[in-house]
């Protein structure tokens, strides 16, 4: 075994000696450092020394957990998703699952856990759950229905108040390995860093990621409150060198690093980043300009560079949020639906005075059971900072008065638990393009049917005639080339949809068999009729348009999205984009809020490390002084303004 050890990578050889002496573990590594190969790596090596001991490995993404089933197979080694891993372990325990719930349903500290009209909820309310607690894609509270969120809390709770919990998942499992750690919700390190000490038994808790690359609001960022070299605490061990980036991608990268790792380029000749024993250079460049249009700079790399932005493969558009890529990818409607609806928004106004009237003690305004969602609008008489109401600003744009409309005579019971969330449009937390109806995601029902019919259509095209015909509403009705035809003629149609609408599209692939309505769309067309009524008359080429973008098939993507990839050309779009959680002048001049800049940084980090070859930023309307660190940066000669060309 010591020589088999003897050819691992050093870092996996320092977190066996960890295993050995009972210790957790922490492997912190850069982008491009190959902690998954090191995970890998461990896992293997954990399996052959213990043949009798099974190990469950959590990671943030099917996708994630896929490609870890791909290169270990073994039937003592567990990979799920963290959530599927704590509702594996706890689901059984019904009981305790109930007394959870409403412990923390009457817990005025707990905010994401209430039930109406119940305070305090009585022991027995879930006695008469039929099916228990369960757990979905979706919150229904009354009826024991826990979704994504409430999950991390109420598997918390579990831990920390029923010890033989952990008694049983660490007879269960001798390892536990969390990959991309920092995207891990802080609820779940408690549970096994906090609570699971609490049974006496062994197990061993090893975290693979990197804190520069948690750039998730729901992530624990890092650890640094658990780690240290003595005995009880996590031992850290650091993998320093880059297999991915050029060198001058790598020193920008280090001087945004604050953890303490300096990276250095990978000594395997083999790695990408390698050309012939020695790291490829790479090139960087910072472009700007007085004028906010990026073709400019798209242009500029284009006839200079030879960058194609038509090869989505190749070369990628960072942009900070969806909303800023809306325009360029052609779902504008589609995002001002789910993200900006004036009357949604006025009526969470109203909620959110109600909640402040209660919080502060001050007169509650009466709202009666009929109440229709007009009268209570004018109830509150919502007024802007220059004393106009609200009501009136709204009906002052026809559009916005025909979607007030809609609602205005509608009970105000109704209209409050309308909810609109713009990850219910674009959430993309999925495993793959056949894995529409992923446990987890936040699509709805309306979005989730639309992609089915456009991933019916896309096979078509690619020709994957097999899986079409497997999942197909169609293959029933193929017995002759005549029907086959006829099939090709229907997807025509669809692929050409010209002035068709979203509704007009789904009932054409019901009606030829592509795609059938099932009960999720009629159960939402009712249960949702406001948004699926807004979402019904817009263009179908549009939602064509927002399929290629989450599916990859577009030069853009968000600097979130783009996490975890990698492309051979990246231009990073300096825009806020209106968000005061980011701040690229603090990112460069290393001022502001320290949350801010510390977000700006990471984000920016994340974004410059995605480029295998090349590096270009475009920033509108710079300072002098933000161009000043910018040519520290990039060096003087690769500082542009596209303004003088």
């Amino acid at each position: 075994m010591v020589e088999a050890r003897l050819e691992l990578e050093p870092e996996v050889q320092e977190i066996l000696e960890c295993i050995d002496a009972g210790r957790n573990f922490l492997l912190s590594g850069g982008a491009g450092s190959g902690k998954t190969f090191s995970l890998v790596q461990v896992i293997k090596q954990v399996i052959r020394e213990n043949p009798t001991s099974k190990i469950a490995c959590m990671t943030y993404t099917n996708a994630a957990v896929k490609e870890i089933e791909e290169r270990v197979d073994h039937k003592n080694l567990s990979v799920s998703t963290i959530h599927d891993f704590l509702w594996d372990n706890i689901k059984h325990f019904q009981n305790e699952l109930k007394v959870a719930l409403i412990t923390l349903a009457n817990d005025d500290e707990v905010t994401r856990i209430k039930i109406d009209e119940q305070n305090p909820v009585p022991i027995d309310f879930f006695i008469d759950c039929k099916d228990g607690i369960q757990y979905k894609e979706y919150l229904r509270l009354r009826e024991g229905i826990i979704s994504h969120d409430e999950l991390l809390i109420v598997s918390k709770y579990m831990f920390e108040h029923y010890p033989k919990l952990s008694d049983i998942v660490k007879d269960k499992y001798k390892f536990i390995l969390i990959d991309e750690y920092q995207d891990t919700n802080k609820a779940v390190v408690q549970s096994f860093l906090d609570h699971f000490p609490n049974s006496k038994k062994q197990s061993i808790i090893g975290f693979f990621g990197d804190s520069m690359q948690s750039i998730y609001d729901d992530g624990i960022g890092n650890i640094d409150e658990y780690k240290g070299d003595e005995e009880g605490k996590v031992k850290e061990v650091k993998k320093e060198q880059n297999r991915r980036n050029p060198q001058l991608i790598i020193d920008i990268a280090n001087k945004l690093r604050t953890d303490g790792i300096v990276q250095v380029p990978s000594n395997d000749i083999s790695a990408p980043n390698m050309l012939e024993g020695e790291v490829i250079n790479g090139k960087i460049l910072f472009l700007y300009s007085e004028d906010d249009d990026i073709n400019i700079a798209k242009q500029y790399l284009s006839e200079n560079n030879g960058w194609d932005f038509s090869d989505s493969k190749e070369t990628k558009e960072l942009n900070l949020t969806h909303n800023l890529i809306a325009d360029k990818a052609g779902f504008r409607n589609l995002m001002d639906i789910y993200d900006k609806d004036p009357v949604i928004k006025l009526k969470k106004e109203i909620l959110d005075k109600i909640k402040n009237n209660k919080k502060n003690n001050r007169p509650e305004i009466l709202i009666e059971e009929n109440d229709s969602f007009d009268i209570v609008v004018d109830k509150f008489q919502l007024k802007n900072r220059q004393r106009e109401l609200k009501k009136d600003i709204l009906l002052q744009d026809p559009d916005n008065e025909a979607l007030y409309n809609l609602l205005k005579n509608k009970p105000f019971s109704y209209v409050r638990r309308i909810y609109l969330d713009k990850d219910s449009l674009i959430d993309d937390k999925k495993q793959d393009e056949d894995d529409i109806n992923k446990k987890g995601s936040k699509r709805d029902n309306l979005i989730k049917h639309l992609f089915k019919v456009q991933r019916n259509i896309s096979l078509y095209q690619n020709k994957q005639f097999n899986e079409f015909i497997r999942i197909t509403d169609f293959r029933t009705m193929i017995r002759s080339i005549e029907d086959k035809r006829i099939l090709k003629s229907n997807i025509d149609e669809l692929i050409n949809v010209g002035e068709r609408t979203i509704e007009e599209a789904i009932l054409d692939a019901h009606e030829k068999g592509i795609c059938l309505i099932d009960e999720n769309v009629e159960k939402f067309k009712t249960e949702k009729e406001y948004l699926y009524n807004r979402v019904k008359d817009v263009h179908y080429r549009e939602f064509q348009k927002l399929y290629e973008y989450l599916e990859g098939k577009t030069p853009f993507s968000t600097q979130h999205k783009t996490k975890g990839t990698e492309f051979n050309n990246i231009l990073v779009i300096l825009d806020n984009g209106g968000w005061n959680k980011y701040n690229f002048e603090n990112l460069f001049l290393e001022s502001g809020s320290a949350s801010v800049l510390e977000r700006s940084q990471k984000i920016f980090y994340v974004c410059c490390t995605r480029a295998k070859e090349n590096l270009a930023v475009f920033y509108h309307d710079p300072s002098d002084a933000v161009v000043a660190k910018a040519k520290e940066w990039f060096g003087a000669s690769n500082v542009i303004n596209m303004s003088e060309i």
